[in-house]
């Protein structure tokens, strides 16, 4: 795999071949698809982790979307790689596969980043519970700054951060959704 092309030793049609052929075919990279009929490529890589755990996984797929990068990741892949990559990138991201380096489009890249900086989804601060229980009760953001003794900006703020953590757009989707997950008791 070095200065020659990476010589193709098998291929599979889905993920219960491509788990059972490898171990046998002793391949140092395999390229592998998430959308594929019989085992998804999430659940092969999890299982070419147990069978075949020297093995490097490069997803090679048509989508980067946040349901697919971070579960292939999670389970193993070494990296991502879109089916529209030049063939230099291909081969490059293989031989860097193969030296246990990892590999992501940029595409792919930017989104792990922008996940990372994103507000931790899910959990309210107990200051952005309060902000969002007077909201429920139909407090503007001057009315909240008030009771708050804090400024209308930071109330703001709060409430940007509360849209991204619980994934919506405003107010009232804000509020739906924190009677939806029980947030208030």
């Amino acid at each position: 795999v070095h200065d020659a092309l990476p010589q193709v030793v098998g291929e599979a049609g889905n993920g219960v071949e491509a788990v059972a052929l490898v171990p046998s075919l002793k391949a140092d990279v395999v390229l592998m698809d998430l959308r594929m009929p019989r085992m998804d490529g999430v659940r092969a890589i999890r299982r070419l982790r147990e069978v075949a755990p020297l093995t490097r996984v490069l997803v090679l797929t048509t989508f980067d979307t946040d349901s697919d990068v971070l579960p292939a990741i999670e389970a193993g892949a070494i990296g991502y790689l879109l089916k529209d990559a030049p063939t230099e990138e291909l081969l490059r991201a293989v031989r860097a596969a193969h030296q246990g380096q990892s590999v992501l489009s940029p595409s792919v890249a930017n989104r792990l980043i922008g996940e990372v900086r994103k507000p931790q989804r899910g959990t309210l601060s107990p200051r952005e519970l309060e902000v969002l229980k007077l909201v429920a009760d139909g407090a503007t953001n001057r009315e909240a700054a008030s009771k708050l003794f804090i400024s209308e900006a930071s109330i703001k703020t709060h409430l940007l951060h509360i849209y991204a953590k619980l994934d919506v757009r405003d107010r009232a989707a804000a509020v739906g959704e924190a009677y939806r997950r029980g947030l208030f008791s």
